[in-house]
């Protein structure tokens, strides 16, 4: 039941959004004619939106404490659970890779494109999350590594010729590299300060491609980057566009293949307890240094395969493709998709990419709006879309 303080509460944050939307819902300049138009009746839509937004927003508030109190816990999320249950598992991952596969097929090519670019994020996040989610380390500079495998085979194809095929293990070779490169320095470092440093290394190499020209090119970036060929034939635009996608797709599932292993292995069980307890961790002999410099070395490995894609999809690089926004936008899909979960970052690496660009009949209001799904999301579902669950392990006496 709605009491009087909720409804009081809501009164005022009504007015709170009329006021704060005024400017934007209400009033409208025509710089042709020099007029200016006053939209009155905007002013009681914004009014009724936000004061229902409100009651459903403290009536979902208050189940969430309620069932705190009650101690009621669902820990393992329903696609667990799916997946867990061999009778629908099966059917469930056919449905999913028959959805996939024919994609290509039933979409035109602008939501092929489309869904390539938010794969590749799925193998950023997947990446990532290595090293947040698992490890506990928190990487700013992370698309660094993302432009070291973009321009690694920009700049190789540019000079020397080499094809997709040949640069792309080259530059997971890279990444692993300057993952190493940027792990060693900040072994030391935790939390915020961690976080400052990888910022300023992520700065400091877009700096550099921006600025030496005899190198990079600078600013005007590299153009005319070929798509993957097959066999040596290349494909014409559509046709080319498909072909990466399957690549992707490829990638992607031996991006979940590496990380699923990794994450039950030993170096993986290793990360985990680096990130709950480091001093704990190093006390049960666990080298530390050895554990986060592996853990950035293949993090950043699966960003320069991302960055590779990246090239040979969009043809023209240039160092503003690759600023603190990127990095941010590929923590947000670790957070809201849930830290340490890899079905979690593949559900928020598909909703954060594909949700602003399906939102776009809306126009100026796709950005609001997904700003307000972010900041539902992380007020009832703090832990992810998909939270992480880990393995547990019953012992049950034999009977004789």
């Amino acid at each position: 039941m709605v009491t009087k303080k909720e409804i009081k509460q809501s009164f005022f944050i009504a007015l709170w959004f009329i006021v704060l939307t005024f400017p934007i819902m209400v009033i409208k300049i025509n710089t042709i004619k020099h007029t200016v138009l006053f939209r009155w009746g905007n002013i009681l839509w914004v009014g009724i939106a936000g004061f229902g937004a409100s009651l459903v927003w403290n009536y979902f508030l208050r189940m969430k404490e309620e069932k705190k109190k009650t101690g009621v816990k669902d820990d393992i999320p329903v696609v667990h659970r799916l997946l867990q249950n061999e009778k629908f598992r099966n059917p469930f991952l056919a449905a999913v890779g028959v959805f996939f596969l024919a994609y290509p097929f039933i979409f035109p090519m602008y939501h092929t494109s489309i869904m390539i670019t938010a794969l590749v994020y799925v193998m950023l996040g997947l990446g990532l999350n290595i090293v947040v989610g698992l490890a506990g380390l928190l990487d700013l500079g992370y698309v660094a590594f993302y432009a070291v495998g973009a321009y690694a085979y920009a700049l190789l194809n540019l000079h020397y010729g080499l094809s997709f095929w040949v640069v792309l293990p080259i530059s997971a070779m890279l990444g692993a590299i300057c993952g190493t490169m940027l792990g060693y320095p900040v072994l030391k470092l935790k939390g915020d300060y961690l976080a400052i440093v990888t910022l300023g290394f992520g700065e400091i190499i877009r700096i550099i491609l921006e600025n030496w020209d005899s190198f990079s090119n600078g600013p005007r970036g590299i153009p005319n980057i070929p798509a993957p060929s097959f066999f040596g034939y290349q494909f014409e635009q559509h046709a080319s566009v498909v072909y990466i996608y399957f690549i992707v797709i490829a990638l992607v599932l031996l991006t979940i293949f590496f990380v699923n292993r990794l994450e039950n292995s030993r170096i993986g069980r290793a990360w985990i307890a680096l990130r709950d307890d480091e001093i704990a961790c190093q006390a049960m002999g666990i080298d530390k240094v050895k554990t986060k410099l592996t853990a950035f070395a293949l993090g950043a490995t699966w960003a320069a395969l991302g960055g590779v894609v990246f090239a040979a999809k969009t043809s023209y690089i240039n160092p503003m493709s690759f600023t603190i926004w990127e990095s941010i936008t590929i923590l947000c899909v670790v957070v809201i998709g849930g830290m340490g979960s890899a079905i979690g970052v593949i559900a928020g690496a598909l909703v954060l990419i594909l949700v602003p660009e399906y939102l776009r009949a809306m126009a100026e209001y796709r950005m609001l709006v997904f700003g307000a799904l972010q900041v539902i999301v992380m007020v009832f579902k703090p832990e992810g879309l998909i939270k992480s669950v880990r393995k547990t392990y019953k012992f049950e006496k034999v009977k004789e």
